[in-house]
């Protein structure tokens, strides 16, 4: 298995395609990166910014490149010696019209030779109405007034012999099937040719088998004849103007007149024989009867379970594998798989073919986007390389957190906001909001299928459960399940699923004020597989399992990343994908168990630190962080602040707006996200940037929160307020004492929070795994949550930089690196930049030291010992040794500059390992031959000493 060394994410897009990527390969190479870690590039819908909406596995986004292009971009890599990671799509889909599989089933329902692909209820229990049709809830208002509107419009493909439905850009093709409810009785002359043509083509549509004759030579009849027959149609109207005409005609009419409600009946009539029904959109949470990504009603699930269905959709990406173009993949959203851990075995098994791979050698590099709990632990039987590293972003946050500072900032968040509730109260209470309001569907459907099973089958009843508590049993083990989702299947309940389920369950059981319990012995049991029954019986147990399996994920996102982590800002550097808001803070003693553990377990996994989906970037966090370490003078700035801005409030509906948690959220975002070149004040141009940001960002986190707005309830006249406070802030007059108070503090948590920053990212680029740098984080970024994250990286700047870093002189390095530390150089990223540049360099001279190497805490002694995190990566005679410093508010200087106080750091000595005794080291970031003191039988080095130079260390023998 070719494992990377370190990779460096790239969001692909039709604003930066296969072309830009090419000529950024030279810089990649440089930096000292081993593959290009590139976003989704498959197909995608037209104007997709991000690649998730995939529509064909099989072809390359036009939008991003030709194939020439592509593959010049791969010669591109591997002239630098260079390798790529591909992110895909398995779980789901984009549907529309661009994806023709999708617009295939609504043409032809169950009877479609792509029905099996998608994850639809084509016989819902509860909605005769809905047999062999899949809800579409696209519609801007009800389906009765969109149609007497006009919205619905059905044409006529003349060349392609076919109908469509059209409301708007959306196209819905009409079952070949129904045709004859548009061509019988057209006005035409009888006993001609032409018109005995149409006679004889509307026979044969109507003879077309039906959609629910499913069996393989009924569907691959329909397939062949449908074809045929449209085909005929078309030459018939190329040919005959006569009945283009009428066909015409008759579409005209049965599109009705605004104002004439009757005249709509025709294509009502029409559309109700269709494999699909149109709904507004606002039916979707409760009726859809298809498995969506989350709650997006455009991004259809996938079976992948299906053998077919995986081998259609891995087609491109196991030739790319085979060819060598890519070196690795990561697999977006696994758990929205039916049972991932089958899909990884089969993937690894494609992927061992299109290698050639002999029997017992490794498979390809794969990683994971899973997000682990902090007390889970991913599963040790799935054939991957580890996660993509949200795990490790937490945990590395989490040592830049001053647990002492807890109770005050508990104390600030109180008083500013009033607020008192949980982060767990809130949790389970986001979970049932999002199970009432946007994915009540699924559990519709769960709720009858366990109600079906608890009645048992052939008469032989079980339960008297009523479907009404059936489904509120269901409500309360998910809105308290611990994790994202089990993995229970067949012949394997491993004992951490075990205690998943058992905790879940016996918290919502000890908490329900229901008479009756049995209904939650009886769902634990299910979930388990411990009931017994029939083979039927079985399957439909076990078919409940894997729904519910795939339905915990979903309500767990909703309630947590995109609602519990916008209203709980206590401290927002913590609200992270995969984060533990309640977890504040995380000693150095923790940190070096969990990284043995991954050198033991996954040293292939990936280390993120900022990605596409996280929150916010990891310099805004580094920032706020530092708040943990004052936490009553920001308690004191934001009382002083709120006063400050009282007037630039607005009232909506008898509350103040924004609210005083918004208000909160603001002022710790325009701490973490303030232009480095605006600390002193930003110009009018710079100013107007930075307002747009904000004000985006803040309308995007309100309506996540849902407490005063939604995406789906827009209250117009909040965001209006929110909109207007961030412009009031934002904009610098005389009497602004806001402004004039908020800068001078924000240039001292900025300074901070630069060197949180570097010491992260040492530790990313050195502990076990692989580490990733997200596009353009090499410098500092100050980028927020998507789109804001997306915005073009300014490459020219980053390789003007490396240019001047790559001439500075080896013999005056100490002196080049203090120049870059002072006041007014820091600001422009290039210690960020020469840090990432140094330590992937060593990555690269030495692979094996960081592959293989043992991870070796080191001791650290003298007053504030806890300030530094210090370990070696062993190999043989080979080391490492970094040292990082931890809570630096105590530890650096005043001057403005990058520097730490040699006096805070006087009485620290970092012990090295044993072997190191008498070993020369250089300090890979100075130059200069560090000195090895020996105390007592053990080699020290003293930390005034070492990171007198640089604010982190990064030492190598020689």
């Amino acid at each position: 298995m070719r494992v990377p060394r370190a990779t460096y994410r790239v969001q692909v897009s039709g604003g930066f395609r296969f072309e830009d990527v090419k000529g950024l390969a030279p810089y990649l190479a440089r930096l000292g990166v081993s593959d290009l870690y590139s976003s989704p590039y498959t197909k995608a819908r037209p104007g997709s910014t991000h690649g998730y909406d995939v529509v064909d596995h099989n072809e390359l986004n036009p939008e991003i490149g030709t194939p020439g292009e592509y593959e010049e971009m791969v010669r591109a890599l591997h002239e630098g010696g260079m390798g790529q990671v591909l992110d895909i799509v398995p779980n789901h889909v984009g549907v529309g019209s661009e994806n023709e599989r999708w617009t295939d089933v609504l043409e032809h329902g169950p009877a479609s030779e792509n029905a099996s692909f998608f994850d639809i209820d084509w016989y819902p229990i509860n909605r005769p109405e809905l047999r062999g049709k899949v809800l579409l809830p696209v519609l801007g208002d009800h389906y009765r007034a969109t149609l007497e509107n006009g919205e619905l419009v059905l044409r006529f493909d003349r060349d392609e012999g076919s109908f469509s439905v059209f409301f708007y850009d959306h196209r819905f093709p009409v079952d070949p099937k129904t045709y004859p409810e548009i061509l019988e009785s057209l006005p035409l002359p009888e006993g001609e040719a032409e018109t005995m043509e149409l006679e004889s083509l509307a026979t044969a549509f109507g003879n077309l088998p039906g959609r629910d004759e499913t069996g393989e030579e009924r569907v691959g009849e329909r397939m062949r004849d449908s074809a045929v027959n449209e085909a005929r149609l078309a030459r018939l109207c190329g040919s005959s103007s006569e009945v283009l005409g009428a066909v015409e005609r008759r579409v005209e009419g049965l599109n009705g007149n605004v104002g004439e409600p009757e005249s709509f009946e025709g294509l009502h009539r029409l559309l109700e024989e269709q494999a699909y029904r149109l709904a507004y959109w606002r039916v979707a949470s409760d009726e859809i009867n298809y498995r969506r990504f989350f709650a997006i009603n455009d991004l259809a699930g996938i079976r992948q379970e299906d053998q077919p269905v995986f081998e259609a959709t891995h087609e491109l990406v196991l030739g790319l594998l085979r060819d060598g173009k890519i070196n690795g993949l990561r697999i977006d959203h696994p758990d929205g798989l039916y049972d991932p851990a089958g899909y990884f075995e089969d993937l690894q098994d494609a992927a061992s073919e299109a290698l050639r791979k002999g029997e017992g050698e490794p498979p390809a590099y794969v990683v994971v986007e899973k997000i682990l709990a902090a007390h889970e632990r991913l599963p040790e039987d799935w054939p991957v390389s580890g996660t993509v590293g949200y795990e490790f972003m937490n945990l590395l946050n989490g040592l830049f957190v001053d647990a002492s500072g807890e109770e005050g900032i508990d104390r600030a968040y109180r008083r500013f906001t009033g607020r008192a509730t949980t982060f767990e109260d809130l949790l389970y209470a986001s979970k049932k909001i999002a199970m009432r309001d946007e994915l009540a569907s699924e559990l519709n459907v769960l709720s009858r299928r366990l109600l079906r099973i608890a009645e048992g089958f052939a008469g032989r009843r079980q339960y008297d459960f009523t479907l009404h508590v059936v489904r509120d049993t269901i409500t309360e083990v998910v809105a308290r399940f611990p994790i994202y989702r089990t993995y229970v299947r067949p012949g394997h309940v491993s004992e951490a699923d075990r205690r998943y389920i058992d905790w879940a369950v016996g918290s919502a059981k000890k908490r329900t004020t229901a008479p009756d319990t049995s209904s939650y012995d009886f769902l634990h049991e299910v979930l388990l597989l411990e009931e017994e029954g029939p083979a039927e019986y079985r399957r439909a147990v076990e078919a409940f399992v894997g729904k519910f399996q795939q339905y915990t994920g979903p309500v767990m996102a909703k309630g947590m990343e995109d609602t519990s982590l916008y209203i709980h800002n206590r401290l927002p550097s913590l609200n992270e994908v995969g984060g533990e808001p309640e977890r504040f803070g995380v000693s150095v003693a923790a940190f070096h168990i969990e990284n043995a553990e991954r050198a033991r377990r996954w040293p292939g996994a990936m280390l993120s630190t900022s990605t596409h989906d996280t929150k916010r970037g990891e310099d805004v966090r580094a920032r706020i962080n530092v708040l943990s370490e004052m936490p009553s003078l920001w308690r004191e700035n934001l009382l002083r602040w709120g006063r400050a801005n009282r007037t630039r409030r607005r009232v909506v509906e008898d509350h103040p707006a924004p609210s005083r948690n918004d208000e909160y959220l603001l002022y710790a975002t325009l701490l973490g996200a303030w232009p480095l070149e605006g600390l002193d004040g930003l110009d009018e141009e710079g100013l107007e940037d930075f307002r747009g940001r904000i004000r985006a960002y803040m309308e995007k986190a309100i309506k996540e929160a849902g407490t005063h707005t939604s995406w789906t309830n827009a209250n117009e006249e909040y965001e209006g307020a929110i909109s207007h406070f961030v412009d009031a802030l934002l904009t610098p007059s005389e009497n602004d004492l806001f402004l004039q108070e908020f800068l001078p503090f924000a240039r001292g948590v900025a300074r901070l929070g630069a060197l949180n920053s570097l010491s992260q990212t040492l530790l990313k680029l050195t502990v076990p795994g692989v580490p990733d740098v997200y596009q353009g984080n090499e410098l500092w970024d100050f980028s927020l949550v998507d789109p804001d994250n997306r915005r073009p990286v300014d490459y020219g700047m980053r390789k003007k930089l490396l240019d001047g870093l790559e001439g500075m002189d080896p013999a005056g390095l100490a002196d080049g690196v203090t120049s870059m530390l002072e006041e007014g150089e820091w600001q422009d990223g290039r210690p960020k930049l020469y840090l990432t540049w140094r330590a992937l360099g060593l990555r690269r001279e030495r692979p094996a030291l960081f592959s293989e190497g043992e991870y070796v805490p080191l001791g650290v002694s003298g007053e504030g010992a806890d300030h530094l995190v210090a370990f070696a990566r062993v190999l043989g005679d080979e080391a490492a040794v970094v040292v990082a410093p931890r809570l630096v508010a105590s530890l650096a200087d005043d001057s403005g500059a990058l520097r730490l106080r040699p006096e805070s750091l006087a009485s620290i000595s970092v012990e090295l390992p044993a072997g190191l005794a008498g070993t020369g080291l250089t300090d890979v970031l100075t130059g200069e031959l560090v000195a090895v003191e020996e105390r007592e039988g053990a080699s020290t080095v003293r930390a005034d000493e070492l990171l007198r130079g640089f604010p982190v260390a990064l030492l190598a023998s020689r």
